[in-house]
């Protein structure tokens, strides 16, 4: 969890699961947010540990389509670090923003 909390630098809009760095940034990608505030690892309930992605309100749109999952990067080291799907489909139209709520990704305890 401290490697996601010190490395991802962008957040993906993305129209399908990625499963790669590339699908993430370029395959699936329907937009991004630059600089996503992710907090540091803490107690999750009811055992293990977890992050939490801050609420987004200013993601930028960059192409047309439905939108089904996120995803959490790294560029300097081409990295994805997590994805997963949206609580329902959207469909976006570039150039306009989008808003997530707060993202836990999280880890069980023993």
């Amino acid at each position: 969890l401290n490697d996601i909390t010190t490395n991802v630098n962008a957040l993906y809009l993305c129209s399908a699961e990625p499963a790669t760095f590339t699908e993430a940034t370029s395959t699936y990608a329907l937009g991004s947010k630059s600089s996503p505030t992710v907090g540091a690892p803490a107690s999750r309930s009811p055992s293990g540990r977890k992050i939490t992605v801050s609420a987004i309100t200013d993601g930028s749109v960059s192409a047309n389509g439905t939108a089904s999952h996120w995803a959490l990067t790294d560029s300097v080291n081409s990295r994805l670090y997590a994805a997963s799907s949206l609580g329902a489909t959207q469909g976006v139209t570039s150039p306009n923003v989008f808003t997530l709520t707060a993202i836990d990704i999280g880890y069980p305890g023993p």
